[in-house]
């Protein structure tokens, strides 16, 4: 993976990534890896082979942690670990997410909550364990991904929608409550990235077409589309940006 820009102040910074290992989270840990970082990162999945993957190709072997983020107690040791590991956290990048399709009517309570945590109350344990160390530091920066679907009122997985608009509006929250820290709080907004698990699970030619119809930009988006935008709010060059979204989507929504 190629990158055009180089943020000299994310050389040996500390970052820790959710999902780290596949789809968008495994372009984040190679780009982040790129800068030298050091790379910390936590998957439910077995990551090993794509963490040595990365330390032979660079030299610089992220730390990789299987965790599942909806087990809190584990997260916020992953995250200690982290910082015991690389140092006090410079940035957090909350990244995994589960968009399983569901119908309103179909949703139980059980489902609800399964979703829930995932989606929005890992996110904000992540948050609450980052922010100390980021004190510890003199400030840092905090990622947030959502979604342009509630944006565009996608149906056919309302809890994930309504998780993301939640993101968005918590990243603006707590922005305001630790900007007197130096800490930074975005949220990251993409559009349809082509993700092998979206390729195997939910695109279709009909319904890709349908929406490349909606972009301005007529090319599908792949992870490292994500990369660039999240090495932006992750460094300097964006020290007075936050409690914004940042959306990458090829040009589907429409700023109000």
């Amino acid at each position: 993976m190629a990158l055009s820009a180089r943020y000299s102040d994310l050389d040996g910074a500390s970052v820790f990534i959710t999902g780290g290992g596949s789809g968008i989270g495994a372009a984040l840990t190679e780009g982040f890896l790129q800068q030298g970082a050091k790379v910390a990162f936590v998957q439910r999945s077995d990551a090993t082979a794509f963490a040595d993957q990365m330390g032979e190709t660079y030299g610089n072997r992220p730390h990789y942690m299987q965790c599942d983020i909806t087990d809190i107690a584990r997260l916020k040791a992953c995250i200690d670990e982290a910082c015991e590991r690389h140092g006090p956290l410079s940035v957090l990048v909350n990244n995994a997410a589960n968009d399983k399709r569901h119908e309103t009517m179909e949703v139980d309570e059980d489902f609800f909550d399964w979703s829930i945590a995932i989606n929005l109350k890992s996110y904000f344990f992540a948050c609450q364990a980052a922010v100390p160390y980021m004190r510890e530091a003199g400030g840092g920066s905090i990622i947030n991904f959502s979604s342009i679907s509630y944006m565009i009122g996608k149906t056919g997985m309302p809890i994930y929608t309504m998780s993301n608009a939640a993101i968005t509006s918590m990243s603006t929250t707590l922005a305001h409550e630790f900007g007197a820290d130096k800490i930074r709080i975005n949220s990251l907004a993409p559009g349809w990235v082509l993700t092998q698990k979206q390729k195997d699970l939910w695109v279709t030619e009909e319904g890709l077409a349908e929406h490349l119809k909606s972009q301005a930009l007529k090319e599908t988006l792949d992870e490292a589309d994500m990369v660039g935008g999240v090495l932006f709010l992750a460094s300097q060059a964006s020290r007075m940006m936050s409690g914004q979204s940042l959306v990458i989507d090829g040009g589907v929504v429409v700023p109000c």
